[in-house]
Protein backbone atom coordinates (compact mmCIF):
# COMPACT_ATOMS: atom_id res chain seq x y z
CA UNK A 1 0.00 0.00 0.00
CA UNK A 2 1.32 3.48 -0.81
CA UNK A 3 1.36 6.29 1.68
CA UNK A 4 0.12 9.42 0.92
CA UNK A 5 2.80 11.91 0.48
CA UNK A 6 2.07 15.89 0.83
CA UNK A 7 4.73 17.51 -1.42
CA UNK A 8 5.23 21.46 -0.10
CA UNK A 9 6.80 23.57 -2.47
CA UNK A 10 8.44 26.93 -0.43
CA UNK A 11 9.04 30.07 -2.18
CA UNK A 12 9.93 33.27 -1.63
CA UNK A 13 6.04 34.52 -2.37
CA UNK A 14 3.83 31.21 -1.50
CA UNK A 15 4.17 28.21 -0.27
CA UNK A 16 2.22 25.42 -2.52
CA UNK A 17 0.75 22.68 -0.78
CA UNK A 18 0.21 19.08 -3.48
CA UNK A 19 -1.50 15.90 -2.91
CA UNK A 20 -1.25 15.78 -6.74
CA UNK A 21 -0.05 16.95 -9.76
CA UNK A 22 -2.71 18.86 -10.20
CA UNK A 23 -4.66 19.75 -7.12
CA UNK A 24 -2.96 22.61 -4.61
CA UNK A 25 -3.66 24.53 -1.98
CA UNK A 26 -1.47 27.88 -0.83
CA UNK A 27 -0.46 30.52 1.33
CA UNK A 28 1.39 33.62 0.88
CA UNK A 29 4.88 33.52 2.13
CA UNK A 30 7.15 36.58 1.77
CA UNK A 31 10.46 37.94 3.41
CA UNK A 32 9.28 38.19 7.00
CA UNK A 33 7.84 34.75 7.09
CA UNK A 34 9.94 32.64 10.24
CA UNK A 35 8.98 29.18 10.89
CA UNK A 36 6.39 30.10 13.61
CA UNK A 37 4.91 31.79 10.89
CA UNK A 38 4.84 28.90 8.70
CA UNK A 39 3.59 26.45 10.95
CA UNK A 40 0.84 28.57 11.94
CA UNK A 41 -0.49 28.98 8.29
CA UNK A 42 0.46 25.00 7.53
CA UNK A 43 -1.52 23.96 10.21
CA UNK A 44 -4.78 26.60 9.00
CA UNK A 45 -4.54 25.35 5.52
CA UNK A 46 -3.95 21.87 5.61
CA UNK A 47 -6.83 20.91 7.84
CA UNK A 48 -8.93 18.69 5.64
CA UNK A 49 -5.62 17.14 3.74
CA UNK A 50 -4.90 13.40 4.98
CA UNK A 51 -1.39 12.15 4.59
CA UNK A 52 1.11 9.93 5.91
CA UNK A 53 4.79 11.99 4.87
CA UNK A 54 5.89 15.23 4.05
CA UNK A 55 8.41 16.58 1.05
CA UNK A 56 9.46 19.93 1.56
CA UNK A 57 11.37 22.39 -1.52
CA UNK A 58 13.14 24.47 0.13
CA UNK A 59 15.12 28.01 -1.19
CA UNK A 60 18.32 27.45 0.36
CA UNK A 61 20.85 25.27 0.91
CA UNK A 62 19.91 21.97 2.31
CA UNK A 63 22.71 19.01 3.62
CA UNK A 64 21.82 15.85 4.70
CA UNK A 65 17.80 17.09 4.83
CA UNK A 66 18.83 20.21 7.16
CA UNK A 67 18.97 23.73 6.11
CA UNK A 68 22.18 24.84 6.46
CA UNK A 69 21.94 28.56 5.37
CA UNK A 70 19.02 30.98 6.18
CA UNK A 71 17.78 31.63 2.41
CA UNK A 72 17.50 35.23 1.16
CA UNK A 73 13.62 35.53 0.47
CA UNK A 74 12.35 34.29 4.01
CA UNK A 75 12.59 35.34 7.36
CA UNK A 76 15.35 34.25 9.80
CA UNK A 77 15.59 31.06 12.22
CA UNK A 78 15.17 28.31 9.54
CA UNK A 79 18.61 26.98 10.04
CA UNK A 80 18.34 23.63 11.80
CA UNK A 81 15.11 23.94 11.77
CA UNK A 82 12.99 20.17 12.84
CA UNK A 83 9.88 20.40 10.26
CA UNK A 84 9.26 16.54 11.24
CA UNK A 85 8.57 17.66 15.06
CA UNK A 86 6.79 21.02 13.79
CA UNK A 87 4.41 19.25 11.42
CA UNK A 88 4.27 16.23 13.04
CA UNK A 89 4.65 14.02 10.34
CA UNK A 90 7.68 12.48 8.90
CA UNK A 91 9.45 14.56 6.61
CA UNK A 92 11.99 14.79 3.64
CA UNK A 93 13.83 18.26 2.94
CA UNK A 94 15.56 19.36 -0.07
CA UNK A 95 16.34 22.39 -1.98
CA UNK A 96 13.49 23.58 -4.32
CA UNK A 97 15.48 23.23 -7.25
CA UNK A 98 17.09 19.96 -6.70
CA UNK A 99 12.88 18.75 -5.96
CA UNK A 100 11.84 19.94 -9.36
CA UNK A 101 14.63 18.31 -10.66
CA UNK A 102 14.55 14.86 -9.25
CA UNK A 103 10.63 14.65 -10.67
CA UNK A 104 11.95 16.44 -13.98
CA UNK A 105 14.63 13.22 -15.11
CA UNK A 106 13.46 10.34 -17.29
CA UNK A 107 16.76 8.92 -18.69
CA UNK A 108 20.67 9.43 -18.92
CA UNK A 109 22.89 12.58 -16.97
CA UNK A 110 20.77 15.49 -16.52
CA UNK A 111 21.77 18.96 -16.03
CA UNK A 112 18.75 21.07 -14.46
CA UNK A 113 18.52 24.71 -14.22
CA UNK A 114 16.12 26.68 -12.47
CA UNK A 115 15.53 30.30 -14.08
CA UNK A 116 13.95 32.51 -11.22
CA UNK A 117 14.52 35.23 -8.66
CA UNK A 118 18.10 33.84 -8.79
CA UNK A 119 19.42 30.49 -10.67
CA UNK A 120 18.50 27.16 -9.07
CA UNK A 121 20.37 23.89 -10.42
CA UNK A 122 20.98 20.20 -9.46
CA UNK A 123 23.06 16.98 -11.14
CA UNK A 124 20.68 13.82 -11.80
CA UNK A 125 21.90 10.36 -13.18
CA UNK A 126 21.93 6.66 -12.60
CA UNK A 127 19.60 6.94 -9.32
CA UNK A 128 21.85 9.87 -7.88
CA UNK A 129 20.51 13.30 -7.25
CA UNK A 130 23.44 16.23 -6.53
CA UNK A 131 21.87 19.88 -5.65
CA UNK A 132 24.47 22.44 -6.78
CA UNK A 133 24.95 26.22 -6.11
CA UNK A 134 25.64 27.64 -9.12
CA UNK A 135 23.92 31.00 -9.06
CA UNK A 136 27.47 31.82 -7.30
CA UNK A 137 29.73 31.04 -9.93
CA UNK A 138 31.84 34.09 -10.70
CA UNK A 139 30.87 35.83 -14.08
CA UNK A 140 31.46 38.80 -16.25
CA UNK A 141 31.74 42.28 -14.56
CA UNK A 142 33.59 40.41 -11.28
CA UNK A 143 29.86 39.48 -10.66
CA UNK A 144 27.96 36.13 -9.77
CA UNK A 145 26.19 33.75 -12.62
CA UNK A 146 22.73 34.29 -11.43
CA UNK A 147 23.15 38.61 -11.67
CA UNK A 148 23.11 37.56 -14.99
CA UNK A 149 20.55 34.68 -15.50
CA UNK A 150 18.03 35.81 -12.32
CA UNK A 151 15.43 38.15 -12.28
CA UNK A 152 18.07 41.32 -12.15
CA UNK A 153 19.60 40.10 -15.11
CA UNK A 154 16.08 40.19 -16.94
CA UNK A 155 14.96 43.53 -15.81
CA UNK A 156 18.65 44.96 -16.39
CA UNK A 157 19.29 43.15 -20.06
CA UNK A 158 16.09 42.89 -21.65
CA UNK A 159 14.50 39.75 -22.57
CA UNK A 160 16.00 39.50 -25.71
CA UNK A 161 19.27 39.66 -24.74
CA UNK A 162 18.84 37.98 -21.69
CA UNK A 163 17.41 35.24 -23.74
CA UNK A 164 20.72 35.07 -25.81
CA UNK A 165 22.91 34.96 -22.62
CA UNK A 166 20.72 32.15 -21.02
CA UNK A 167 21.55 30.20 -24.25
CA UNK A 168 24.84 31.27 -23.75
CA UNK A 169 25.61 29.93 -20.51
CA UNK A 170 23.17 26.67 -20.75
CA UNK A 171 25.69 25.77 -24.27
CA UNK A 172 28.75 25.96 -22.07
CA UNK A 173 26.98 24.40 -18.65
CA UNK A 174 26.01 21.46 -20.49
CA UNK A 175 29.90 20.71 -21.97
CA UNK A 176 31.41 21.14 -18.31
CA UNK A 177 28.90 18.64 -16.41
CA UNK A 178 28.69 16.18 -19.48
CA UNK A 179 25.28 16.51 -19.75
CA UNK A 180 23.02 14.48 -22.13
CA UNK A 181 20.10 16.58 -21.57
CA UNK A 182 19.54 20.43 -19.75
CA UNK A 183 16.32 20.97 -18.33
CA UNK A 184 15.20 24.45 -17.89
CA UNK A 185 12.51 25.39 -15.24
CA UNK A 186 11.38 27.94 -13.30
CA UNK A 187 9.21 31.27 -13.71
CA UNK A 188 11.33 33.01 -16.34
CA UNK A 189 11.72 30.01 -18.66
CA UNK A 190 8.42 30.73 -20.29
CA UNK A 191 10.08 34.10 -21.81
CA UNK A 192 12.49 31.30 -24.04
CA UNK A 193 11.11 30.98 -26.99
CA UNK A 194 13.67 28.78 -28.76
CA UNK A 195 15.74 26.20 -27.03
CA UNK A 196 18.85 24.12 -29.10
CA UNK A 197 18.62 20.36 -29.43
CA UNK A 198 19.37 18.98 -25.46
CA UNK A 199 17.89 21.46 -24.14
CA UNK A 200 14.12 21.00 -22.99
CA UNK A 201 11.37 23.20 -21.25
CA UNK A 202 10.75 21.58 -17.55
CA UNK A 203 7.13 21.96 -15.86
CA UNK A 204 6.63 23.31 -12.25
CA UNK A 205 4.39 20.31 -11.42
CA UNK A 206 7.75 17.77 -11.66
CA UNK A 207 8.55 19.27 -8.17
CA UNK A 208 5.18 17.11 -7.23
CA UNK A 209 6.98 13.83 -8.79
CA UNK A 210 10.15 15.08 -7.36
CA UNK A 211 8.55 15.02 -3.89
CA UNK A 212 7.27 12.05 -3.76
CA UNK A 213 10.41 9.84 -5.13
CA UNK A 214 11.76 11.10 -2.07
CA UNK A 215 10.22 8.40 -0.68
CA UNK A 216 10.65 5.77 -3.03
CA UNK A 217 11.74 2.49 -1.44
CA UNK A 218 13.53 -0.59 -3.30
CA UNK A 219 11.32 -3.49 -2.88
CA UNK A 220 14.19 -5.84 -3.23
CA UNK A 221 16.82 -4.20 -0.25
CA UNK A 222 13.98 -1.93 1.17
CA UNK A 223 16.57 0.99 1.19
CA UNK A 224 15.79 4.76 -0.59
CA UNK A 225 15.51 4.31 -4.53
CA UNK A 226 17.36 8.00 -4.71
CA UNK A 227 20.89 8.39 -3.71
CA UNK A 228 20.90 12.42 -2.25
CA UNK A 229 24.43 13.59 -2.11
Amino acid sequence: MKRSVLVLDIGGTHVKLLMSAKDKLKFDSGPGMTPRDFVRKFHETATELKFATVSIGFPSVVRKGKIVKDPKNLGKGWVGFNFSRALKKPTRVINDAAMQALGSHIRGRMLFLGLGTGLGAALVWSKNLLPLELGDLPYRDHRKIEDWLGINGLERLGEKAWSEEVLYCVTQLKLSFVADTVVLGGGNVKKMKHLPRGVKRGDNRNAFLGGRRLWEIDRKTGIPRWRIL
